[in-house]
């Protein structure tokens, strides 16, 4: 067993956290009879030589070793191994070439042509694992036929027989994905799997095969060629889900099981909630997920008709199924720009669904879109009174977790709308001693409210304790919520803050509470001599927080322009890009400027470029606009990314900005969502500023209709 296995330097090789030699007792411990030990190796191999996916020389090395015990029927636990093979070579198609089939070079090297060439010589090998008398092996082998096996006739037959053979509805839905890859990748088996799909799926192919399977061969049909998708797939879809709705059994969704808790004096909370939530999100509910995620995949920027899909899945008896098509729901609209209307709604009434893990989705996803949900207002604020009736006022801290987070949810999505409906369950948050961190986080969005929030928030600061480093994400937001409410009754504690954070080398915390200073302009005066202190501070975010505060409490110019050009000067390209904010605050009395920042125009890095022109614009005017001009439209056809910062410059240009129509134009008729960060806040923004640049700069003719807008 194992021939060559300590042949391999494996020392030499690293994977995700450093040298895979390891790796030989992994392998090892995968033939172990005992469960406990094969569990714990197959976690680490895919958590370190497998890492999310990654595929390293030790991954490529590691393969022939696999295959022996995957190929052994004595191995305990083979469907795991293949499953691991399978995952491998995907992975290694997908990160290792480009659609053309060019391979990607890495440094340093990864493993991932090796890989694949290992497992393509092994193709066959797959074909016999599908067949193999463990139901569970030939399941995780499915996927191989059409990943590796490149004699065509011989993995179309195979896919065949197999869905002939096999009954259960997961094998049928491999087949079927499988049959989909195998078309993709080798064109010779295009033309006679799409026949066969399409057969599966149309009325001739009758019961016998079931509207699932049906179903699969629809939306697989329509991977294999998403130019083609005709306006009868929709439809065809939609009753088929019915269908589909119909047949399955509706299952109650089964609970997450129980995490030990991590230590709560040395982890933040909200990184505690993180991991939760990243577990919690990569579970899928309903059987047909993966294939429905697929389907909308393909229909790409088909927004109605996605719409008209997720419609459906919404309206599904199996709870599972509609907690995964919100979850699809959201991912739409964070991709997508289009009229969200009946979809935000679609959502909304997942909202008073006895299950509240649904409802808890639904809230979530309402306020992760909060830019575009104000549709869903009045859904929102009905959950919530409709919760604190039957469940009482306190129920933000309901001992039944799905409630809890189900009322959560909802609160901080209508919050985030500015809505002061959430405020009775925000205050009883801030008040208690439950989660209130989750309340802190959407604070900032009332400030009608700021007499009853800022005093509890200032109590909250108070008694964070700055010399455990674990409480640097509590300050921070606590800061953050008291800068956007800009309460001068914040002052004092903030300057407590301020002091304790630089006390205890809280650089973040001290750079936050510079921010909240400066927020509160010239009141935060007395405060002065502390922050000119810190002008001169080692930190890089620091020092420019503190050259901003400075400014913004009322210092001198004849200080502050000095400390702003030795930034300028620096190599630390955000401390460039503050400075020329602040240097585009202060206008055309920071003149002294001009000659550095027209030579940064020429920065390797275009976000720096940006910074600069903006700054270049707002101290040197008219002067200066073609070279601003220039370098704006050239940073955001480089980087799609800097489009925001780059259209509140073009904004502030008026009638000079006429030369960057072409690229506005280009930029907002994207499908899309762009942006920074690609988020529905900076493209929701980036299209509305867009539109009204082009409406000023181009105005419509008289009579002519108005430009639609996304």
């Amino acid at each position: 067993m194992f021939d060559g296995l300590h042949d391999i330097d494996w020392a030499s090789m690293e994977h995700a956290y450093g040298s895979a030699e390891e790796v030989p007792a992994l392998l090892w411990a995968l033939r172990s009879p005992e469960d406990e030990e094969r569990r714990k190796a197959l976690d680490r191999l895919y958590g370190a030589v497998h890492h999310q996916g990654s595929v390293y020389p030790p991954t490529a090395a590691s393969l022939p070793f696999l295959f022996e015990l995957a190929n052994d029927s004595a191995t305990p636990g083979r469907a795991a191994v293949v499953a691991l093979l399978v995952s491998i070579g995907r992975e290694s198609l997908e990160r290792g070439f480009e659609d053309d089939g060019t391979e990607i070079e890495y440094y340093p090297p990864m493993g991932c042509a090796q890989a694949v060439a290992f497992l393509r010589e092994r193709g066959a090998q797959f074909a016999e694992l599908a067949r193999d008398p463990d139901p569970n092996v030939r399941l995780a082998a499915i996927g191989g036929l059409g990943l590796f096996l490149d004699d065509a006739d011989r993995a179309v037959a195979m896919l065949r027989e197999r869905l002939a053979a096999e009954q259960g509805i997961a094998a049928r839905l491999r087949i079927v994905q499988a049959a989909a890859t195998l078309a993709l990748r080798l064109p010779t088996a295009s033309h006679q799997v799409r026949d066969w799909l399409a057969g599966l799926a149309g009325l001739a192919a009758g019961p016998a095969w079931g509207p699932v399977t049906r179903l699969a061969a629809l939306i697989q049909r329509a991977r294999c060629a998403p130019d083609e998708i005709g306006e009868d797939v929709v439809p065809a879809a939609v009753g088929l889900l019915r269908e589909t709705a119909r047949a399955l059994p509706v299952r109650r969704i089964a609970p997450v099981p129980s995490r030990p808790a991590a230590p709560t004096d040395t982890v933040a909370p909200q990184i505690v909630a993180a991991f939760a939530d990243l577990d919690h999100r990569t579970r899928v509910y309903a059987p047909t997920t993966a294939l429905l995620r697929a389907f909308h995949e393909a229909l790409g920027a088909q927004v109605t008709e996605r719409t008209t899909v997720l419609a459906e899945q919404l309206s599904s008896p199996d709870p599972g199924s509609r907690l995964d098509a919100v979850r699809m729901s959201g991912e739409l609209m964070h991709t997508w720009r289009g009229d969200h209307t009946r979809l935000l709604l679609l959502v909304a009434d997942q909202l008073p669904t006895s299950d509240q893990e649904v409802a808890a989705e639904a809230a979530a996803v309402l306020a992760s879109c909060h830019p575009i949900a104000a549709p869903a207002r009045e859904a929102l604020a009905a959950h919530i009174d409709a919760q604190r009736a039957v469940h009482g006022p306190h129920v933000w801290a309901a001992p039944d977790v799905l409630l809890r987070r189900s009322h959560q949810e909802a609160v901080r999505a209508l919050a985030c709308l500015g809505d002061a409906r959430a405020l009775p369950s925000l205050l009883a948050a801030l008040d208690g001693d439950v989660d209130a961190w989750r309340a802190i986080q959407v604070a900032g969005h009332l400030p009608q409210a700021a007499d009853q929030l800022v005093p509890r928030l200032c109590d909250h600061l108070r008694r964070i304790d700055l010399s455990q480093q674990q409480t640097e994400m509590s300050a921070t937001a606590i800061l953050s919520a008291l800068a956007t409410l800009g309460d001068p009754a914040a002052l004092p504690v903030v300057v407590d803050t301020l002091d304790a954070a630089v006390r205890h080398e809280q650089d973040r915390v001290t750079r936050s509470a510079l921010k909240a200073l400066g927020a509160f302009g010239p009141a935060a005066a007395g405060a002065r001599e502390t922050i000119r202190l810190l002008t001169t501070a080692t930190d890089a975010h620091v020092r420019p927080a503190a050259v901003a505060a400075l400014w913004a409490v009322g210092g001198d110019l004849a200080e502050v322009m000095p400390l702003l050009l030795g930034l300028l000067g620096d190599r630390i390209t955000f401390r460039i890009s503050d400075a020329a904010d602040l240097l585009g605050h202060i206008g055309p009395p920071a003149s002294a400027a001009l000659p550095l920042l027209r030579n940064l125009l020429t920065h390797d890095y275009e976000w720096v470029r940006v910074h600069c022109a903006a700054a270049l614009w707002e101290i040197g005017g008219q002067a200066e606009a073609q070279a601003v001009l220039n370098a704006l439209l050239q940073a955001m056809a480089k980087n799609p990314a800097t489009a925001n910062h780059v259209l509140t410059c073009l904004d502030r240009m008026g009638p000079l900005a006429a030369p960057a129509l072409p690229l506005l134009r280009e930029q907002l008729a994207l499908p899309r969502r762009g942006g920074r960060f690609q988020s529905i806040d900076n493209d929701e923004e980036l299209q509305r500023i867009g539109h009204t640049l082009i409406t000023r700069l181009d105005p419509p003719a008289p009579g002519a209709a108005a430009p639609r807008t996304a």
